[in-house]
C-alpha cells in the first residue's frame, strides 16, 4: 500500500477522457529507492464511447460540447449526470429520468459510465470485506472495507502493485504494473457504495457469496454497523500502491469524493498515507487537505534503510520536517505515524523511547498506530510478542502520546495491514475467469 500502511496491504493522466487503457508493460522503475512511474496516456475504447466516472462537472459539459450541445444545454446536462452519477450511483443513463428520454440514447451513444469489474468478493469472519477487482485493460488490484462499531472505512488502492519494496508488505513484492485512474480510484467508493447498498435503491451481490448458506446474513451484519446513517463513513488511502507516486490522479478522485456536489465526503473523514513521498506531503496538504498518516516503521536510519527502502532517498529526519510543516496539521487534527511491530527488529524499549524524542523535538502533534506484523508466506520477520507490543505502547502512552495497538482485522482473508497481494497471484487466470462467468451467470 501506500507504504505498507494500517489498512490493508499494508494497497498524470492524459487530458481527462476515460480510464480504458492500452495493454500496459510493466513501468520503467528508475530504482528501489526511487521509484518514480511514468505518466500513461488514457486511450479511447475500441466503441469510441467516453467513460464519465472519474470526470470533473466543467470536463463533463466540455465532452457534451464537443459532442455538439449548445454551451447552456452542455452545462445544464453535465449538472444533471453529475448528480446521477454520485449522488444515486446511477450506472445506465436511461435511469435519469430527469433527462428527456430522446436525449439517453445520445448520451448512451457516445458516452459510458464505468466501474472496476468485480471478480471476487470475500467475507472475514470478523466483518472484513474484500474485493478483488478488474481494470478495463484486465489488471488486477484490491479495496477492502473495515466496519466497526462507530464506523466504516474503506481502504482505497492508488496502484496496481506497488514499487516501495518494504520488506515485511506483501504488497511490496508485487511489481508496479501502472497508476489506477481517476474513475479507477473514485470508482472503488461506488463500488462500495454499490455493495452496502447506499444509493437510493438497489445493490451488488457478492461475487462469492450467491448461493452460499450465509448469502442471507449480509443484511442482518450490515445493520449492526451505522454512522451517521451511513455504513461508509471514511476512506483511507492506504491499499496498494503509494499514493504520492500517482498524485494527480489521487487528488482528483478525491476532490470528487470530496466534492459537496459529488460523493460529499468531509475530507477530515479521508486520510491518506504515505512511506515518505517528501516532495509531494505539502502538495497534498494545500491541494487535497486530507488527513496525513505516514508509514513510519522504524527510528534509525540502518532499520528504516533496511525495512523501508524509500528511507534511503528521503530520510527520517527530512521525512518528519515535512511532517512537522504539513498544512493544516494541529492538535485536532494530528498525524498519524504507522508502526509495524517486528519481533527484536523495531520493538525495544529504546526505539520507544526514540520515537518518543523525535515526535517532540519536531514538535509534532502526533498519534501512533501500533500494528502487530501479519504474516505472509516467506516473510522475513515475526510479529512482536503481545507482551512486548504492551511495553512499547505504554513507554509512548506515558510521554503523553496516544498509542493505540490496532487489532488485526481481515487476516483470513489476507485483507490485514501488509497483506494485500492481489488473489490473481494465488489463482489461475482461467480460474478467475471461470468465477467471474459464474457471477455474471448468476446474477442473470
Amino acid at each position: 500500500m501506500g507504504g505498507c500502511h494500517s489498512c490493508f496491504a499494508i494497497i498524470r493522466s492524459a487530458p481527462y477522457m476515460h480510464r480504458n487503457m492500452s495493454n500496459t508493460a510493466l513501468m520503467p522503475i528508475p530504482g528501489h529507492s526511487d521509484p518514480v512511474p511514468v505518466p500513461r496516456d488514457i486511450t479511447p475504447r475500441e466503441d469510441g464511447r467516453i467513460d464519465l466516472i472519474g470526470l470533473p462537472k466543467k470536463r463533463i459539459a466540455e465532452l457534451f460540447a464537443e459532442a455538439g450541445l449548445d454551451a447552456k444545454q452542455a452545462k445544464l446536462r453535465a449538472k444533471q449526470v453529475y448528480h446521477w452519477l454520485y449522488h444515486r450511483g446511477a450506472t445506465g443513463f436511461d435511469a435519469m429520468t430527469d433527462i428527456a428520454k430522446t436525449m439517453r440514447p445520445w448520451l448512451t451513444e457516445r458516452f459510458v459510465i464505468g466501474r472496476p469489474e468485480v471478480v471476487e468478493a470475500q467475507h472475514s469472519t470478523d466483518g472484513t470485506r474484500k474485493w478483488l477487482l478488474r481494470t478495463a485493460d484486465n489488471h488486477d488490484f484490491e479495496m477492502v472495507f473495515i466496519p466497526d462499531a462507530d464506523r466504516g472505512t474503506l481502504c482505497v488502492s492508488s496502484q496496481v502493485g506497488c514499487t516501495l519494496n518494504c520488506r515485511f508488505c506483501h504488497t511490496g513484492t508485487m511489481r508496479l504494473v501502472r497508476n489506477l485512474t481517476p474513475g479507477e480510484i473514485v470508482g472503488q467508493v461506488m463500488l462500495a457504495r454499490d455493495a452496502l447498498g447506499e444509493w437510493p435503491k438497489g445493490r451488488m451481490d457478492f461475487a462469492d457469496n450467491a448461493g452460499s448458506d450465509d448469502a442471507g446474513s449480509d443484511d442482518e451484519a450490515e445493520t449492526e454497523y451505522t454512522a451517521d446513517g451511513r455504513l461508509l463513513t471514511n476512506i483511507v488511502m492506504m491499499g496498494m500502491g503509494e499514493p504520492l507516486y500517482n498524485f494527480d490522479n489521487v487528488r482528483d478522485a478525491l476532490k470528487l469524493v470530496m466534492d459537496g456536489d459529488g460523493l460529499a465526503l468531509s475530507k477530515r473523514r479521508i486520510t491518506l498515507s504515505t512511506s515518505g513521498v517528501v516532495p509531494m506531503m505539502e502538495r497534498c496538504g494545500e491541494e487535497i487537505g486530507v488527513n496525513l498518516a505516514v508509514s513510519l516503521h522504524a527510528v534509525t536510519k540502518d532499520v528504516r534503510d533496511d525495512i523501508v527502502p524509500i528511507n534511503r532517498k528521503f530520510g527520517i529526519e527530512e521525512l518528519l520536517a515535512a511532517c512537522a510543516a504539513y498544512p493544516g496539521a494541529s492538535n485536532a487534527r494530528r498525524i498519524t505515524f504507522e508502526y509495524v511491530m517486528l519481533k527484536d527488529k523495531n520493538d525495544s524499549d529504546e526505539d520507544a523511547h526514540e520515537l518518543v524524542r523525535l515526535i517532540k523535538h519536531y514538535k509534532l502533534p502526533a498519534k501512533v498506530n501500533l500494528i502487530p506484523f501479519n504474516p505472509w508466506p516467506g516473510a522475513p520477520y515475526e510479529c512482536s510478542d503481545p507482551d512486548r507490543i504492551r511495553r512499547f505502547s505504554n513507554i509512548v502512552f506515558e510521554a503523553g502520546i496516544s498509542a493505540p495497538v490496532r487489532t488485526p482485522r481481515g487476516r483470513d482473508i489476507d485483507a490485514a495491514c501488509g497483506q494485500l497481494k492481489t488473489a490473481a497471484e494465488k489463482k489461475s487466470r482461467a480460474e478467475l475467469d471461470r468465477l467471474y462467468a459464474e457471477k455474471q451467470a448468476a446474477l442473470g
